[in-house]
This record gives structure tokens, sequence and C-alpha cells, in this order.
């Protein structure tokens, strides 16, 4: 029997490659979130990338928009169409330890040995939640406050794209047979799932596709 891992899935060309990569060493539960972001197609997208890969999938619903502070889940907060110094206002505050701590949670369910998660400390915007030290950090965590880490089992925390370039994300996930038009990674994408072409993650997976020497397949909204 293979082991199994929980893999984060929002749809977007980072989580898909790790879906793929995570497909070829586990049997794969995807777990996706709706946390009040600005745009719902990301999900829709994992639901259909989840489907045609043939794995189980869960989502769960958390209202983060009920908090506010980011771009992505308050709608008086401007998406910026510049790259921004420091700790841009698309940063969810807290994103990434509440969806790790849901997986933990699934993983200690559904008996999975790992978790695996699409963070990058590359192209990762400025991020904290992103970093390999919070990775690490987590990584403790959940050896301390798991039923598995306790009996000497711990978790891993299976991190494929830590430290690639966008445009070797990009390669990898050709190799494990990634159609990228099905993916969704724009912050304000339309609800037809059309990219702005204009914001912080439209940029990077513009450049990633440049970097890979591919043609880009993303949908743009007419300009």
């Amino acid at each position: 029997m293979r082991p199994r891992a929980i893999v984060l899935l929002s749809g977007g060309l980072d989580s898909t490659t790790c879906l793929a990569w995570a497909q070829a060493r586990y049997e794969c539960i995807a777990l996706s979130f709706q946390y009040g972001q600005r745009s719902s197609t990301e999900l829709d997208a994992a639901k259909a990338l989840a489907q045609r890969s043939g794995v189980e999938h869960r989502i769960i619903n958390i209202d983060l928009g009920n908090l506010g502070g980011s771009a992505l889940t308050d709608h008086n907060i401007a998406v910026p169409e510049q790259a921004q110094e420091g700790i841009p206002v698309t940063y969810v505050p807290a994103r990434n330890t509440i969806f790790l701590s849901y997986a933990l949670a699934a993983a200690e369910v559904f008996g999975a040995e790992a978790i695996v998660i699409g963070v990058n400390a590359v192209d990762y915007s400025g991020y904290p939640d992103c970093r390999p030290e919070f990775i690490d950090a987590f990584a403790q965590l959940a050896s301390l406050a798991t039923k598995a880490g306790v009996e000497g089992k711990p978790l891993k925390i299976e991190t494929p794209l830590l430290h690639l370039s966008k445009g070797n994300i990009i390669r990898l996930g050709l190799e494990h047979g990634v159609d990228y038009s099905q993916t969704v990674s724009c912050y304000q994408a339309d609800d037809q799932g059309r990219a702005c072409g204009k914001c912080d993650s439209c940029r990077l997976r513009k450049e990633g596709f440049a970097q890979a020497g591919v043609e880009d397949p993303t949908r743009y909204v007419p300009q």
C-alpha cells in the first residue's frame, strides 16, 4: 500500500505542480479552502483539477474575510499592480499556519504520513509564511502536537518547490504532465477565471513561463 499525503491545493500553478509531484509518490488527498478570498475561480479550478487527477478532495470553509487585513480578503484594500517593498498587502495574516493546521488534523484522521505544500522561497512575494524557517518551525510543532509525533512517527512537511524558480517549477510540472491552462493564479481573476495580467501573481506567472521557454497558456482579460 502506498503511503498517503495531504496536498494543499489552491488551484493555482504552484499547488497544482505539487499535486502532480505528490501523486508520483503518494496516495493523495487534496485539501482546499474557501476562506473569503476575493476570487473564487481559483477554488473552482481546484475542484476540477482534483476531479481530473482522480484524488479525493475536501474543501474547508473558513471566514478569514471576517477579519480582513489583506487585499485578498478585504474589498476595501486594492490589489496592487506594482511590486511592493516589504510584506505586500496581498499577504493574508497567518493563512499558511491555519491551512497547515487543518492539513495536520486531516493527516491524523486519514493516516497520512506527509503534508505537501507549494511554498516557495525564491518567488514568494515577501510572505513570511513561505520561508524555510517557518516550515521548519511548523514541522517541529507537528512533531509535538500530534499522536503520530508523540509515538515517534512525525509527519513530514514536503516542500518540493521551496528552492525552485518559477521557471523551474513550470518545467517540473510539465515533466509530470500538468496542463497549466487549467490553473488560476490571479489575485483578482474574473468570474470566468480570466487573469488580470497586472497583479504580482500574474507578473510572477508570466515571468515563469518566459524563464521556462514555453508559451503562456493563461487566459487574460482583454486589455
